[in-house]
């Protein structure tokens, strides 16, 4: 399968300060891809090359075939969607108008959102179970509730790609595995594209059909969770021992601090 979006050679600084180094990736469609590393390893800042907010220092990104540096913000948000880790909102906007939000790529300059926007919105509320929020204000709303409603304004964009940082951050375990269910869904019925990036190992695991471990800003290896997740790998990049066996339930690994 062709990939929708392509890395080579990627490569990018802080300064002097080196972030990523030669990162190749694809993305494929409906795949839902993990990429782990301790912090300071560059996944955040690989999500935002991504998703246009940087521009590589080396190397070129591609989607669909085409270079990033031919496309608009627009144009680029119609395929690639990000849910960043921090989303703060200055007034008390309701649910629905922090989804409608994300329907920006699909208006023209100065042009309010009409009956067809209003209900992509909607729509994008009822796939995230989030519809009978519509009318609170964001700042009510609980962590597990904000984060349906953030996916949800993803959604309208109508992407092939979203981008997740840390989407389980400082969430309890209930709302971590609803949130991961949910992602796994959309792309299973929607074909969808997801690229994420988290701390929560056990469920990057469960849920990712692939997975990229990053040190030092460079790739440490990729493959299946199995391949992956190994208690060698993990002692290597997080310099943190721990043993890894198999989940009876799932198949997947599962990881134990020792």
């Amino acid at each position: 399968m062709e990939p929708i979006l392509n890395l080579e050679n990627i490569g990018y600084c802080y300064g002097n300060q080196v972030a990523l180094k030669g990162i190749d990736l694809s993305v494929t469609g409906g795949e839902i891809l993990g990429i782990l590393g301790p912090n300071g390893s560059g996944k955040s800042t690989l999500l935002k090359l991504m998703d246009g907010l940087l521009s590589p220092g080396e190397g070129e990104i591609q989607l669909r075939g085409n270079s990033f540096q031919g496309l608009d913000r627009s144009e680029l948000a119609r395929d690639v969607a990000m849910v960043a880790q921090e989303n703060y909102f200055r007034f008390s906007f309701t649910a629905l108008e922090v989804v409608l939000m994300g329907r920006y790529p699909h208006l023209k300059r100065l042009q309010f959102e009409g009956r067809k926007d209003i209900d992509a919105a909607c729509h994008a509320l009822e796939s995230t179970h989030a519809l009978e929020l519509a009318d609170r204000p964001i700042h009510e709303l609980s962590g597990g509730e904000r984060q349906r409603v953030l996916i949800a304004r993803a959604l309208a964009q109508e992407p092939r790609i979203i981008l997740l940082d840390e989407p389980t951050s400082f969430l309890d375990l209930k709302f971590k595995r609803e949130v991961f269910q949910l992602i796994s869904a959309l792309s299973r019925d929607r074909g969808l594209s997801v690229v994420l990036v988290s701390h929560d190992i056990d469920l990057v695991a469960m849920y990712c059909s692939r997975l990229m471990m990053l040190k030092e800003g460079e790739v440490y290896t990729t493959g299946l969770p199995e391949e992956v997740v190994t208690a060698e790998n993990i002692q290597e990049v997080y310099e943190c021992p721990v043993l890894v066996d198999t989940n009876p339930q799932t198949g997947r690994p599962r990881v134990s601090v020792v």
